[in-house]
């Protein structure tokens, strides 16, 4: 059997080729990850809190949910409204769920709130000092003409006071509800068992 001249030299040149691919090892790709974002001016709102209406005229209680979520990427809040029937207006239960995220561009932060009405709010928050501003910027749906703002304000290292201000189409702001928060105790770790 005659070995052609072409497939000597084919094969001459493909085996080292061959061994330097067992070696090589493979390509790594690498997606440029973006730095932390800061939450520090927001950190002290995370946490369980319980609240209830101080407005003149109204009674309900509000529970509040902050935590980090997403590899601390972003803060996810929760609120659960109930106010009691009023003269001019039924019993009224409401929740939303909110993913605040830092972006590129700072200041504002941007939370995006999505209620149990099925309106996507999103908000510009700034934070200074202890006060935390929530301005309105629009959503999908919004409410069609209508405005909205929240602010809080802490007052102690386990309070704050919440804002709520709406703007009916074609008119001024007026504050829907005033509420003072606390907040809950957490729960304590599970101790270790104790050795015989």
């Amino acid at each position: 059997m005659t070995v052609r001249p072409s497939r000597l030299v084919l094969a001459l040149f493909l085996l080292p080729q061959l061994a330097l691919a067992r070696h090589k090892a493979p390509p790594t790709y690498a997606i440029p990850i973006p730095g932390p974002p800061d939450f520090s001016p927001l950190a002290w709102l995370v946490g369980r809190w319980s609240g209830r209406i101080t407005s003149p005229g109204q009674r309900g209680t509000l529970r509040w949910t902050v935590q980090y979520g997403a590899g601390r990427r972003v803060i996810v809040l929760r609120e659960r409204l109930s106010l009691q029937a009023m003269r001019t207006a039924p019993a009224t239960q409401r929740s939303w769920l909110g993913i605040l995220t830092e972006p590129r561009a700072r200041p504002p932060y941007v939370l995006r709130v999505f209620t149990s009405t099925g309106f996507l709010i999103r908000y510009e928050v700034m934070a200074e000092g202890p006060e935390i501003q929530f301005n309105f910027s629009g959503g999908d749906p919004a409410p069609a003409g209508w405005l909205f703002r929240r602010s809080i304000e802490r007052t102690g290292v386990a309070a704050f006071v919440e804002t709520v201000q709406v703007a009916p189409p074609g008119h001024s702001f007026f504050d829907y509800y005033k509420a003072q928060f606390t907040r809950l105790p957490s729960s304590r770790p599970a101790t270790a068992p104790s050795s015989p």
